[in-house]
């Protein structure tokens, strides 16, 4: 390979979309890496440093070759009986096969025999020239290009007027350089130079001539007003933020998302400090943040307690002298945002929920499901159910106020304007009403978990509420046939399902599962879809994913999920269960003995029953299984019973020798059948006895 370079390539571009930019920016680097790394012109130990501002996606690329080594080519031409003749010349069909690749007969000679298969074949031995790197840099950015994961595609026209191209955005200039020379590469129209653009207003220099592709970054920085790179401007914005708020002894709300888009719509951050109208705070905090962040950017102080203060900070894209009227233009921006969200929470008020759900009748939730409405009664159903499952009927009644009143606020002019705030606006509204902190909690946290890592509902009547919630969703969306498949999921049912999960684990919920199903499908009437097995399935999916994400061995979750639990809440005591198994010196051989039985069972053509009758058993190794599992089982099952699944299992270690001499020395499929359904039924037994807490032959190597 010939002496590398460091390797510079920049397209720039009009305003990309903020939320697209840093995925943009990374595909724009990794697309122009892969492609030297693949042509030939860079190694693994390339680094590729990705950048990308508002108007320009970039990458730095280290040690890139001018031109790729030269390699050893092999093509093969035909089997040596069709390409030679029995006197050794070549046949035409030969020689019309070397005029395709520019060679002729003179090659003949050099031309190599190889196995290929059982017959042999001719190859055509050369070397290949290295592409050099315009060559290998032109096709790498075109398939970078293409690649590009752009939200939405605009056309426009080139200079000549003739011309049109579909890109994210209109592009202005291209730079390639390969150390210090300018890479005749093309792009979009462009033709690749040295030359870029800074800051819009407050650039030294307008154009940036780059140096080389190691002095990029900081020629843009120093000249051009402009941090290049996003990571490096994210990390000084949250600087910047950070400071702010310590010098008032407030924080910046903690959003990544929020962070990201400021970073992809700056190319110099400038952090100041902004105020409202104190009176203001009387709106609930929820909605003054939202629309702090949605509409405006900004990002609201905190105090120590967390709750909002009436100051602000304002991420500007310039750093003016004084910056008076770039905090005066801000405040007065957000008072008409603040001011409108008063609005909608005095208005609000004035109807109390109650009033609102007849409403809910009018609003479609499903074509094949009903109104709004409808869904509500069902929830209300169900979360009754759960309710006198945790509590009784007091905390029936409360579910089936909060379940009543909990889709009520999405006819409000708050939720209406912020989708975002439901569930939030309703717990407002409903202390307003005089409804209990109980009710408002539950309304407020029926929508919970939202996504991983969410709190999960504070009170029972939450959790009763939520979980109804999202059972009747479940039940309502698979009867109908509305079922995830690959990576489709449009209503989120994975997610409903995984706060299901956490829900019974995380609270330790009483609950059975199979119960649950089935009061959420007995909601919907004897009409609706009967496909309780496969969301039994789903769920159990789901579970097996969870489990395993939490760190548990793929075999324990096996072992502990095949059993069929109804009590979801039991499974970490049983996994645990299985883990201390495990490590016991006998598990080994008692796990591939069961999965011995469970074989033999399978195979059994007639059903076999747990029972083994004494008089039948001849051998003395039976007779000590027997004996052995009437002192173990009898234990065992106590222990199962108190909930102590370790002891359960562990109870089981003393079978190891009993069920050891059973297989060395009974023959199970005995010539009387008496005596062998007596042994199919001792086998059962043992089964049985081994299998309460887990399917331990999952534990089976």
């Amino acid at each position: 390979m010939s002496t590398t370079k460091n390797l510079l390539v920049e397209l720039f571009v009009e305003e990309l979309p903020p939320k697209a930019l840093k995925k943009l920016g990374e595909a724009f680097a990794e697309g122009i890496a892969k492609g030297l790394r693949s042509a030939g012109l860079a190694t693994d130990r390339s680094a590729a440093t990705p950048y990308a501002s508002p108007r320009r996606l970039a990458v730095h690329v280290s040690a890139v070759a001018a031109q790729a080594a030269d390699k050893a080519v092999s093509t093969k031409l035909m089997p040596v009986t069709v390409g030679l003749a029995a006197d050794g010349s070549p046949t035409p069909a030969l020689l019309k096969k070397l005029a395709a690749l520019g060679a002729d007969a003179s090659v003949v000679p050099a031309l190599q025999r190889r196995p290929d298969g059982k017959a042999e074949a001719l190859f055509l031995d050369s070397t290949a020239q290295g592409v050099t790197l315009a060559e290998g840099l032109q096709k790498a950015l075109d398939d970078a290009l293409a690649a590009l994961p752009i939200p939405k595609v605009m056309q426009y026209q080139l200079g000549d007027g003739w011309s049109s191209v579909h890109f994210v955005r209109p592009a202005h200039g291209l730079v390639a350089l390969h150390g210090a020379e300018v890479v005749p590469v093309k792009a979009l129209g462009l033709v690749a130079g040295r030359t870029t653009r800074g800051h819009r207003f407050e650039a030294q220099v307008d154009p940036v001539v780059l140096q080389d592709a190691d002095h990029y970054a900081r020629q843009l920085e120093e000249q051009g007003a402009v941090i290049a790179s996003f990571a490096a401007r994210r990390s000084e914005i949250q600087r910047q933020l950070r400071h702010a708020g310590e010098s008032l002894g407030l924080a910046p709300i903690d959003d990544d998302a929020l962070l990201d888009e400021v970073t992809a719509l700056v190319e110099r951050p400038n952090v100041l400090l902004a105020q409202f109208e104190p009176e203001f705070l009387a709106v609930p905090q929820e909605c003054l943040i939202l629309t702090m962040k949605a509409n405006q950017k900004y990002f609201p102080l905190l105090d120590a307690n967390g709750r909002l203060t009436h100051r602000f900070l304002v991420v500007s894209n310039i750093r003016p002298a004084d910056a008076s009227r770039v905090v005066g233009g801000n405040e007065r921006v957000v008072r008409p945002r603040l001011a409108d969200a008063k609005f909608f929470f005095d208005q609000d008020r004035k109807r109390p929920l109650a009033a609102r759900i007849d409403g809910l009748g009018k609003v479609v939730y499903h074509a094949k499901l009903g109104s709004m409405g409808e869904r509500v009664m069902r929830v209300r159903e169900i979360a009754r159910e759960i309710g006198c499952l945790l509590g009784g009927p007091a905390l029936a009644a409360s579910a089936d106020q909060a379940a009543h009143l909990a889709k009520a606020d999405l006819l409000t002019d708050m939720v209406g304007e912020f989708p975002e705030l439901q569930g939030i606006m309703g717990g407002y509204y409903a202390r307003h009403d005089g409804e209990s902190e109980e009710i408002a909690f539950a309304i407020e946290d029926h929508y919970k978990p939202r996504f991983a890592g969410d709190a999960l509902p504070r009170n029972p009547t939450g959790l009763a509420v939520a979980l109804a919630d999202k059972l009747e969703t479940l039940a309502g969306l698979f009867g109908i046939g509305q079922v995830p498949t690959g990576d489709k999921d449009p209503f989120a049912l994975r997610r409903h399902a995984l706060g299901l999960i956490r829900m019974l684990i995380e609270r330790q919920l009483p609950l059975e599962l199979p119960h649950l199903v089935a009061a959420a499908f007995k909601a919907f009437g004897p009409q609706h879809g009967q496909a309780q097995a496969e969301l039994g399935y789903f769920l159990r999916e789901r579970l097996v994913g969870w489990l395993r994400e939490a760190g548990y061995h793929a075999q324990e979750v096996e072992a502990v999920v095949e059993v069929h639990p109804a009590r979801w809440a039991e499974i970490p005591k049983r996994l645990d269960a299985v883990r201390a198994f495990r490590a016991l010196p006998e598990s080994a051989s008692l796990a591939a003995a069961n999965k011995r039985v469970g074989n033999i069972l399978k195979k059994s053509e007639e059903k076999v029953a747990p029972v083994a009758e004494a008089a039948l058993l001849h051998e003395p190794a039976e007779r000590a299984l027997h004996a052995a599992l009437a002192e173990v089982a009898p234990r065992s099952e106590a222990a199962f019973e108190r909930g102590d699944y370790t002891g359960s299992l562990q109870q089981l270690a003393v079978l190891k020798a009993p069920v050891d001499a059973f297989f060395d020395s009974v023959l199970v499929n005995a010539e009387d059948p008496r005596l062998r359904a007596n042994r199919l039924g001792l086998l059962a037994q043992l089964h049985a006895a081994m299998n309460r807490v887990a399917d331990l032959s999952r534990l089976a190597a």
